[in-house]
């Protein structure tokens, strides 16, 4: 029998969220259920800093958890680290800490308060003082993907046909239309988020888990059996089924 996966779209500081699908899973799964993350712990919602503490706390406590990286942790990491470095993925104009990011709301969540004039480097020399030099490495430290015998595991998805074990970081990171628009099989069942969408949805070749928490929607637990899968709610597993 194959033991069953949990996994948990795109969190985006929602503490509350976070605790409701980690109580789902518990009460489906037991304390020692193997959970995917698929990162963007960070941004827009408002308790980034408690989101991580929670993670390292389950982390250190020898939970059965991994942890991928989304494109928005790396931007975190990558502010934080000794002279700021943006997202050269995106338009000139957007960096992390503009409001359509969410990096403002992140360094809100501990305690750091600063205004469009502010500058970068003042409140870059805040966030060095403020930020937890652990959830720094906790972010560092999150994987680009996992892997089982039916399942491949992505932020933001692959670039289809290249091999699963030469993806690209950016692409596992950031790809959107190369990948949503190829209806053809992958080696593997393809479970992302970083696109959000109305719910959880499974495309015959993808499944995209993330259900918008960044935007205040419901957070997406699912687990999986195989390359069957179920969201779960509060009256247990709905199947999810390709569309």
């Amino acid at each position: 029998m194959t033991a069953p996966i949990y996994t948990i779209g795109d969190i985006h500081g929602q503490l509350a969220e976070l605790h409701r699908v980690l109580d789902l899973i518990k009460a489906d799964g037991g304390d020692d259920a193997k959970v995917v993350f698929l990162g963007d712990y960070t941004d827009r919602g408002p308790n980034s800093c408690g989101v991580l503490d929670l993670l390292i706390e389950g982390q250190a406590a020898g939970r059965n958890w991994t942890f991928l990286q989304g494109n928005h942790d790396r931007m975190f990491h990558w502010f934080m680290r000794d002279y700021p470095q943006h997202e050269a993925y995106l338009p000139v104009e957007l960096y992390w800490l503009h409001p359509r990011l969410g990096g403002d709301t992140t360094l809100a969540s501990y305690g750091i308060k600063f205004t469009e004039k502010s500058r970068q480097l003042d409140v870059h020399k805040m966030a060095l003082k403020n930020v937890p030099d652990a959830h720094v490495q906790f972010l560092k430290d999150a994987v680009l993907s996992f892997e089982t015998d039916e399942l491949f595991f992505a932020h933001a998805g692959i670039r289809p046909g290249v091999a699963l074990a030469a993806q690209d970081e950016e692409d596992l990171l950031w790809i959107r239309k190369e990948f949503h628009d190829d209806t053809r099989a992958h080696p593997k069942l393809i479970v992302h988020g970083h696109t959000p969408v109305d719910r959880a949805t499974h495309y015959g070749n993808r499944i995209n888990l993330d259900s918008g928490a960044g935007y205040g929607k419901p957070l997406t637990a699912a687990v999986f059996e195989g390359a069957d899968c179920w969201v779960l709610g509060h009256e247990g597993r709905a199947p999810l089924l390709p569309e």
